[in-house]
């Protein structure tokens, strides 16, 4: 079982800055890649972004290249997102993932886990 805890999220203005952290902890073994979902009012959860646990390659929503940023830090196990001047189309739930690989008993399908999510509001 693997823990995420998401922190950062708050009520900013458009053109402001936010960075959100995700810690992760348990059975953190296998952990291939993390990510940041976000689920707007009415729309569907989309991928923000995503970084590779053992590469560190990273990839993109287009709504936010040039402005989000992934990192992450090993030793402490956590995954940030930098986000800069943001806007109010950026408001939503943001969701920290991470994903397992699979065995036999998933039928080789990844194992998804996820934090309980962070509020973003981007309104002047």
């Amino acid at each position: 079982q693997v823990q995420l805890v998401e922190s950062g999220g708050g009520l900013v203005q458009p053109g402001w800055s936010l960075r959100l952290s995700c810690a992760a902890s348990g059975s953190i073994f296998n952990v291939y890649v993390m990510g940041w979902y976000r689920q707007a009012p009415g729309k569907q959860r989309e991928l923000v972004a995503a970084i590779s646990s053992g590469s560190g390659s990273t990839n993109y929503a287009d709504s936010v290249k040039g402005r989000f940023t992934i990192s992450r830090d090993n030793a402490e196990n956590t995954v940030y997102l930098q986000m800069n001047s943001l806007k109010p189309e950026d408001t939503a739930v943001y969701y920290c993932n991470a994903k397992k690989s699979g065995d036999r008993n998933s039928r080789y399908r990844p194992y998804d886990y996820w934090g309980q999510g962070t509020q973003v509001t981007v309104s002047s």
